[in-house]
């Protein structure tokens, strides 16, 4: 099975190096990796790390401007070749080392999608942002209602599902929505949806957490529209 690691990055020098040399010494039994790193316009000099350091990914991407985290998945989902995605953000929030547990049932149970639930029983977990978690279980239990899913952590960054379950030239978001919208559209057309607990170190803003309470607005519209015009 070939995965294809789509890795969207905006300003994110103080930690690029390190994920990206964790994602790349990840090993799985039968299981080849494709890293597709997408640069979105980062001005920090996180860019011409990557254009040095060319070796740590497969395929590599520039954005000439910031597009928004949606366009760069987008760009990553037009030039990957694996049977399979896994996104893979390119701060430490999220471990690599909690591939196998994705792969495990990926690999047992034939899926069309697992998300890696922050929210399942996780051995470690940093204590992070209160409204952040509420935000996440109304944007949760919305999307199960809609659905008639059991999701625990839908805006989780882990989700591995078939690429062939999307086209590119189909999305229609560039900002965080687009997380919905591949969602609501994966779920729709597949058959076996499951979900692992995984480990989570949550980042502060003054860390360079990019996410705000805000972008709940534009997920919470894009779940709804999705399952009113799909």
């Amino acid at each position: 099975m070939r995965l294809s690691i789509i890795v969207p990055v905006f300003n994110e020098i103080d930690t690029i190096s390190e994920i990206l040399t964790r994602v790349r010494s990840q090993v799985y039994e039968n299981v080849e990796f494709e890293i597709v790193v997408v640069d979105d316009g980062s001005t920090d000099g996180t860019r011409e790390f990557l254009e040095k350091e060319a070796n740590l990914a497969d395929q590599l991407i520039l954005n000439p401007m910031n597009l928004g985290k949606g366009n760069a998945v987008r760009k990553g989902l037009e030039v990957a070749t694996g049977e399979y995605v896994l996104f893979q953000d390119a701060d430490t929030e999220y471990d690599p080392e909690d591939y196998p547990k994705l792969l495990k049932v990926v690999t047992r149970f034939d899926v069309d999608l697992v998300i890696g639930s922050r929210f399942l029983g996780a051995e470690w977990t940093r204590v992070a942002y209160f409204w952040h978690k509420v935000g996440n279980v109304v944007l949760t239990t919305l999307f199960n209602v809609l659905y008639n899913t059991t999701w625990t952590d839908i805006y989780s960054c882990y989700i591995l599902f078939r690429r062939n379950l999307i086209r590119p030239e189909d999305l229609v978001t560039d900002g965080w929505e687009q997380q919905a919208e591949i969602l609501t559209k994966v779920c729709l057309k597949s058959r076996k949806l499951y979900e692992v607990p995984i480990n989570y170190s949550g980042r502060r803003y003054d860390e360079g957490k990019k996410i705000r309470w805000y972008h709940t607005f534009k997920i919470l519209l894009a779940i709804v529209r999705f399952r009113v015009t799909l």
